[in-house]
């Protein structure tokens, strides 16, 4: 029986080539993406920034509504397709989004790091993202095995591909789905299919490819219990990550701990957060909290 640690975990990315958070504040944050820095919204930087100034390419202007909206001011011209920037393995392009991203999350670094030490060693594996978005995650995952990527958005999906023929990934065994991401699993537990790991990172709120809605407090449980018969005792391990939401990582982690109660392994819980760099020589390096997550890990 699964059972759920103590103590809250913080996944930390202290920061990567293709990535830096340069300081944050007033509810904003500064960041490097390769080459170039942007501004945008943090509501979560309750503190004052501790650079003069941020110089940078452009910043997002949220809208009034809380739930999203905005647009991108720009003052630097940006490359019309993007530019390249690399995690290990991984190549892929980024530029900016209308949803304030630029074409991935860089403070998953951590988690897939985490995803392949859960794999280790094996070539043979059976996993899928879900929600997978531009397919970092896929990508990192695919040197394990099979790996079956899940998105309702068309144009995402074509962005994965892309980024998997910029990685030299092209002709790994990956599914490439446009799909509704919870009829999929259920169609998957129709099918007794099972897999070795699952990742998923259900928005806030979405429309899958036929306009289905997902509200993730309806839709979570359902989804998390479908996943739970895709895994068994042989399989290693599940990880959500829940972004913008009102709601704990001990929910989280009680959800899956009624799911996943029938297998062995551990489950915990916490914050993924990003590391910022330091504002001087002994200058403390703040935190910058970004999801709350829950993962289960099967060590047999």
């Amino acid at each position: 029986m699964a059972e759920i640690a103590s103590q809250p975990v913080v996944m930390e990315c202290a920061g990567w080539d293709a990535y830096r958070l340069l300081d944050s504040g007033a509810g904003r944050k500064y960041e490097a993406f390769g080459p170039y820095a942007f501004v945008r919204p943090e509501p979560q930087a309750l503190w004052q920034p501790r650079l003069p100034d941020w110089p940078a390419a452009g910043e997002f202007i949220p809208g009034s509504d809380e739930d999203g909206g905005g647009r991108w001011h720009l003052d630097q011209e940006l490359p019309e397709q993007g530019w390249e920037l690399a995690w290990d393995d991984v190549r892929f392009t980024a530029q900016p989004t209308p949803f304030r991203h630029l074409q991935f999350f860089p403070d998953m670094a951590p988690v897939w790091d985490w995803m392949r030490e859960q794999l280790s060693g094996r070539d043979d594996a059976e996993a899928m993202n879900m929600f997978g978005y531009t397919g970092l995650g896929t990508l990192a995952l695919s040197r394990h095995g099979r790996v079956t990527h899940v998105d309702a958005s068309k144009k995402s999906v074509a962005q994965a591909r892309e980024n998997a023929v910029l990685s030299g990934m092209d002709e790994r065994p990956i599914r490439w789905l446009v799909d509704d991401a919870a009829k999929f699993a259920a169609r998957e537990v129709r099918r007794d299919r099972r897999y070795d790991g699952i990742i998923l990172d259900p928005p806030k709120f979405g429309r899958g490819p036929k306009n289905e809605t997902w509200r993730i407090e309806e839709g979570l449980p359902g989804l998390i219990g479908d996943c739970a018969r895709l895994l068994d005792e042989k399989s290693a391990f599940l990880f959500l990550t829940v972004y913008a939401v009102r709601m704990s990582s001990v929910a989280l982690a009680g959800l899956l701990e009624e799911k996943l109660r029938h297998l062995p392994g551990v489950i915990e819980h916490g914050d993924l957060a990003v590391r910022e760099e330091p504002a001087g020589e002994g200058a403390p390096q703040r935190l910058m909290p970004t999801a709350i997550f829950a993962r289960w890990a099967n060590p047999g």
